[in-house]
């Protein structure tokens, strides 16, 4: 009973976390680089218009800085559960 407990929250924590960069990742390609272009460009990033910089750029550096953030964070829900390997 304790281990399919312990695989019950890790799986929780594990999808938790999933749903998390999954908005983010949401949130930054179609949010800011779709919706909310027009409101964005009035800004300038690197002589671009902001809400262009994040549909060609910003979406790109976001899902590949996720990819490390998931991997970092799963390293860790690994060591708390102790299903790491060594």
């Amino acid at each position: 009973m304790q281990a399919t407990d312990s695989a019950a929250r890790y799986w929780k924590a594990n999808l938790r976390l999933l749903v998390g960069c999954l908005t983010v990742w949401f949130l930054v390609s179609f949010g800011f680089g779709i919706i909310l272009a027009e409101p964005l460009n009035h800004f300038m990033l690197g002589g671009y218009p902001l809400g262009f910089w994040f549909a060609q750029q910003g979406s790109i550096y976001t899902f590949i800085g996720l990819i490390f953030f998931y991997a970092w964070r799963m390293n860790r829900l690994d060591r708390q559960f102790d299903v790491h390997e060594d």
